[in-house]
Formats: structure tokens, C-alpha cells, sequence
């Protein structure tokens, strides 16, 4: 049924890119390990268009064919945008960690991420206009988490985030 779905797949891309706000779809398709489970990452400008999407009738009629090729329920799960700094790298997609671990986790990297830049930079920041500081604090701040703290962090702290997972 593999054929049938991937054709389903395509259909229902081609059709929710003509919808209002609609800005990709990543399809993420099975890898060893993962027993055929597809991964369709839908990203739209606003969550009212996404709701509009997910509550139209052209939606609903696709969701009905899936009862004839597919085993099991499909499920559906909306994510804040953290859940990517917590992929390890190389591997196939996993299911986030726990929300209080991630909660805890990025507190605790934004708290020493923070203290270090003040402690280093505070004196020459307090020069620099209020917007222009704040600016280039958040940029900073971000740009860190995202591709020099979290990746690692989410490596060394991969059996506490993970403990169901077999290395």
C-alpha cells in the first residue's frame, strides 16, 4: 500500500499549497527503525489559516481515504517551533522529549547564555542605544541556541531527554 499512499501524499501537497497562508510541507519518509511511519511537517503563515485547513471539507475527504490504506490511527501533533533544537544529529527523527525537560533544559542554556554575555560584554552593551541592544542581544542569543548550545547540549543530555531509546 506503500504506492497508494505516496500517491495520496502527493495529492494532498499539491492540493493544501493552493490553501490561504499555506507555505510548505516536508515529507519525511520512513527510515530503519522508525517500523513505515511517515512524518508530514504542514507549515502555514497563522494558525487561523491553519485552522482553516484543518477543518476544511477537501482536508476531511482525504483523511477518510487513509481508513483503506493505512494501518492504525493517524495522528496529528502541533509543535511550537523548540521541538527542532532537540533532533539529534544524523538520526532519523524522534518524538520530542517531555515539555518540563525541554522547559528545563532551555532555561538553564538561556540563564548561563545571558549571564556569559553580560559578564563579557555588559559595559560596551550599555553604550549601545535600548532597541539597537536588545536587537543585537536576541540575535545573538538565538543564532547560539540554535547552532552552538541546544545541538550539544542535546547530545550530552541524550539518555536523560531520550530514556526510552536504545543507542
Amino acid at each position: 500500500m506503500e504506492s497508494l499512499y505516496e500517491a495520496w501524499v502527493h495529492r494532498i501537497i499539491e492540493v493544501g499549497a493552493r490553501q490561504p497562508g499555506h507555505q510548505s510541507v516536508d515529507v519525511i519518509r520512513p527510515a530503519a527503525g522508525t517500523n513505515g511511519i511517515y512524518l508530514l511537517l504542514v507549515r502555514f503563515d497563522s494558525y487561523l489559516h491553519q485552522k482553516a485547513w484543518e477543518h476544511s471539507d477537501e482536508r476531511s475527504r482525504f483523511l477518510l481515504e487513509l481508513n483503506d490504506i493505512t494501518e492504525g490511527d493517524t495522528r496529528f501533533e502541533q509543535i511550537t517551533g523548540f521541538e527542532t533544537w532537540f533532533t539529534l544529529p544524523g538520526e532519523a527523527p524522534l518524538p520530542p522529549p517531555n515539555k518540563h525537560k525541554m522547559f528545563l533544559i532551555i532555561t538553564v542554556a538561556v540563564f548561563f547564555l545571558v549571564l556569559g554575555i553580560n559578564l563579557l560584554f555588559g559595559e560596551t552593551l550599555q553604550r549601545i542605544p535600548l532597541i539597537a541592544r536588545v536587537a543585537i542581544l536576541a540575535t545573538v542569543q538565538v543564532a547560539l541556541l540554535s547552532y552552538v548550545i541546544m545541538p550539544r547540549a542535546t547530545v550530552a543530555l541524550r539518555h536523560w531527554l531520550y530514556p526510552q531509546r536504545e543507542d
